[in-house]
């Protein structure tokens, strides 16, 4: 078996049980799975979910609390604890481990993302592996990752991962909720996530002790296979369920990636950095930034959403309000709103800052 890079995301209803009582037992297991994959040579990265669980367990919360600040004050607790476990399971197999805790912020300043890939880099030189989550006890609700999922996604596409694992306590992506649907069938490969699949996954935000559904996972591979890697969605209660995956065995839900990746600086724009705002444009300009790779000016702009500045990312839609590109702007919003549908020569007399003719270069500018 070739080496890998492999990221695996274990999700909050497969560490922490309905009782809020941590699962040892599953962990172990996982542990076991990952010491093999190590031991071969490959580099591990996990991302966990578990910190508020874990701490509800350890406070015997036993009714979910609501609050952003008792969720923060129940993460603080149960992030060490969680730790624990892992380290003293894996210091069975002498594998050491690390803990790296992070926010979007972190992705939103490109030195400080660029140093997290540094120190990822290093610690899987070292033959480290990292064990990743959300900050919880800083990250405030309108910026957090959705259970980890998109952050095993931006984790992924930084280092450059073959696979992303995403485990959970769900057997993969479904036509229908299989619960209610007793005729859905599983869906074993994905060639290309499409609105059809995107419609399969709903929009159900999650459980008791997590936060992520199925659509939160269809959209972290969209991030991650449009950046070269392959996906796996699949039910970390299955037996070997991460050998079986690496092995190519048909289990779960399998996203075959991109094979033209997006360069790194442009995986940022498109998925990392956070999104500020909205410019509408009419049809032309859809015709020249998807078929004639040209950047946006202002006379193709119809509309203006939100409030931005320069250097912000933007999402680009077309007339419709489908999403067609991402891209960071070279004036505010206020500018744009000024500018929109207007030539230059106009723009000049109207403008006190006109340094650019385009509001985003094609350079800065990402086709989704």
């Amino acid at each position: 078996m070739n080496k890998k890079r492999i990221v695996i995301k274990i999700g909050s209803n497969l560490l922490v049980r309905k009782n809020y009582i941590l699962n040892k037992e599953f962990i172990e297991s996982i542990c076991r799975q990952i010491s093999k994959l190590y031991n071969e040579g490959n580099e591990i990265i996990i991302v966990t979910s578990g910190a508020v669980g874990t701490g509800l367990c350890k406070l015997n919360l036993l009714k979910r609390i609501k609050s952003l600040r008792e969720k923060q004050a129940a993460a603080a607790v149960g992030q060490p604890l969680l730790m624990r476990v892992y380290e003293e399971y894996f210091s069975k197999y002498d594998i050491p481990v690390a803990q790296i805790l992070l926010t979007r912020d972190d992705f939103n300043d490109r030195n400080r993302y660029l140093n997290m890939r540094n120190t990822i880099l290093s610690l899987l030189n070292m033959r480290v592996i990292p064990i990743i989550n959300e900050n919880d006890t800083v990250a405030i609700e309108e910026i957090k990752f959705g259970d980890n999922d998109t952050l095993s996604a931006l984790v992924s596409s930084k280092i450059d991962a073959d696979i992303l694992i995403i485990l959970s306590d769900i057997d993969g992506l479904y036509t229908n909720d299989p619960n209610k649907d007793k005729n859905a069938e599983l869906i074993s490969e994905v060639k290309e996530i499409t609105n059809e699949i995107e419609n399969y996954a709903g929009k159900n935000v999650g459980s008791d002790v997590g936060t992520g559904g199925m659509y939160t996972k269809i959209q972290a591979s969209k991030i991650a296979v449009a950046s070269g890697v392959e996906v796996v969605i699949a039910n970390g209660n299955l037996e070997n369920v991460i050998m079986k995956i690496i092995n190519k065995e048909r289990i779960g839900t399998r996203f075959i990636p991109k094979r033209k990746e997006i360069d790194a600086k442009k995986r940022w724009i498109a998925f990392i950095k956070k999104v500020n705002g909205k410019l509408f444009i009419d049809d032309g300009a859809v015709d020249a930034l998807i078929n004639h790779n040209k950047s946006l000016l202002p006379s193709g702009i119809i509309s203006v959403e939100g409030k931005f500045e320069m250097g912000d990312t933007v999402s680009v839609v077309d007339k419709s309000g489908n999403e067609i590109a991402r891209g960071l702007v070279y004036y505010s919003s206020d500018e744009v709103n000024i500018m929109k549908g207007k030539k230059s020569s106009q723009i000049k007399k109207i403008l006190n800052r006109y340094d650019f003719e385009e509001v985003i270069h094609r350079d800065n500018l990402v086709i989704l």
